[in-house]
């Protein structure tokens, strides 16, 4: 199974269309699913992202060919395109850098920013990382993200998130399946 956790239902709306997932709820989050895959809306946000990661591991039997994945948008300096696909690595959290495995760092923050102060950046990498380290059982996790602006969050839409992400599914596919995985 993979388990999907994004900040809004925008970064969602493009595997919901793509694998003609069905809408139920798991407590007060969105829930969007079929037999492969199940994708929970987390809302913005550090916390939301770890309650909503554990809502699944607490919900779900964890299976060693399980797949975790936090996907989503970011923030990144000018050297990554608009739309680029960028795999992640490590987390840095308050100056603190957690490294799970080779690859970029995401700079996780509590509020947006405006300024470029590091390479990329998100709001709620920390959470889900936070949440499945601490879950042993869990070792095949990814957080991946799509640049959807240059430190211009206000200029972030709806509909833009979900044609960013629409553009790269079949990279997170092959991201995925490089690893002999697939949704």
């Amino acid at each position: 199974m993979l388990y999907i956790v994004v900040a809004l239902k925008s970064e969602a709306q493009a595997f919901i269309e793509r694998y003609k997932l069905q809408k139920s709820s798991l407590k007060d989050y969105k829930l969007f699913s079929n037999k492969d895959m199940k994708i929970l809306v987390s809302g913005v946000g550090i916390t939301n992202a770890r309650d909503a990661t554990q809502a699944l591991i607490n919900t779900y039997a964890i299976r060693d060919k399980d797949i975790y994945l936090n996907v989503g948008i970011c923030g990144a300096q000018s050297l990554y395109d608009i739309g680029s696909l960028l795999s992640f690595g490590s987390v840095e959290y308050k100056d603190i850098v957690y490294r799970f495995k080779e690859g970029k760092k995401l700079t996780c923050v509590d509020k947006p920013l405006s300024k470029p102060s590091c390479l990329a950046v998100d709001m709620e990498s920390f959470g889900f990382y936070d949440t499945l380290i601490h879950t042993h059982a869990i070792k095949n996790f990814y957080i991946l993200k799509v640049v959807s602006d240059h430190f211009e969050p206000n200029s972030v839409t709806k509909d833009r998130t979900k044609e960013l992400l629409l553009h790269q599914i079949s990279a997170i596919n092959n991201i995925l399946l490089s690893d002999n995985k697939k949704i």
